[in-house]
């Protein structure tokens, strides 16, 4: 039963990084898109409040479910696919945590742009292509991740 609610906690976790992830990404986009400083501007204050709820809770949950399975089932954190995708989840976090920052600078690049009356400003054009950019090898690790869970290759290391 342990087990059990272990591996689902586990698999929910890594749907709402994955999920949660793709979707911040797809709402900023968009919303950059539209270059209207207002509209970005309420988009990353959600974008920011979904990361601090659902991906920083996540983000917390994974390593500690992941280490209590692995005790739970006897797999050592030297096994090969273990170590590989504990390197890539810190990969990820070393991506995420500049992230939370340029969407919060983000945010109040446009908030000031919107109250101002003007167009965004470079400073804001150079994070976002910074944030995007961040977001690829990011969101391909934490695919190669769940891809490692499932697949649980025989890595010798």
């Amino acid at each position: 039963m342990w087990y059990e609610f272990l591996r689902f906690a586990h698999v929910i976790g890594a749907c709402v990084l994955l999920g949660t992830g793709a979707g911040i990404a797809f709402f900023m986009v968009i919303s950059n898109r539209s270059r209207d400083p207002r509209l970005i501007a309420h988009v990353a204050g959600i974008v920011v409040l979904a990361d601090t709820v659902f991906t920083a809770t996540a983000a917390i949950a994974q390593p500690a479910t992941g280490y209590l399975l692995t005790r739970e089932v006897g797999w050592p954190l030297l096994e090969g696919w273990v170590l590989v995708s504990l390197c890539l989840y810190v990969f990820v976090g070393l991506f995420w945590l500049p992230v939370v920052w340029i969407q919060i600078r983000m945010r109040r690049l446009a908030l000031a742009a919107a109250e101002a009356g003007t167009a965004l400003p470079e400073a804001y054009h150079r994070l976002y292509w910074v944030w995007f950019a961040f977001g690829f090898p990011a969101f391909f690790a934490v695919l190669a991740i769940i891809w490692l869970m499932l697949t649980k290759p025989d890595l010798p290391l």
